[in-house]
């Protein structure tokens, strides 16, 4: 488990209106997102993404593991919690972008952890 930023995802009410918002603000080329709802950011040195239905959202920073499982486990033995909602991850999805979950730590805060894909 290395631990460096990986991936960052704003949520926002309306992703369109998020895509312009954040296009125009920093200049970012955004594509499609491997869902179809949300978008891919290509220019913003950390690859990043924009997902509607999430008003006021903080940005979520995800670090990467390399056993998503273990380190889940290790969150919570550590008095962390993990959120279960299902972040859309089907066999392709996971296969070309790896797998995603949102925690929290001991104290409440918010962040994330992604497992890269197999070679």
């Amino acid at each position: 488990m290395s631990g460096e930023p990986v991936f960052f995802e704003l949520g926002v009410e309306d992703a369109e209106r998020g895509k312009r918002f954040y296009g125009e603000l920093f200049g970012w080329t955004l594509s499609p997102g491997p869902s179809g709802a949300g978008f891919s950011i290509g220019t913003a040195g950390i690859p990043g993404g924009i997902h509607g239905g999430d008003r006021g959202a903080s940005p979520y920073l995800f670090f990467r593991v390399d056993n998503l499982e273990e380190a889940l486990a290790r969150v919570r033995d550590l008095g962390g919690s993990v959120d279960e909602t299902d972040l859309g991850e089907s066999e392709s999805t996971v296969a070309e972008y790896g797998r995603f979950k949102l925690c929290r730590d001991d104290q409440g805060s918010a962040f994330g952890l992604h497992e890269p894909p197999a070679k």
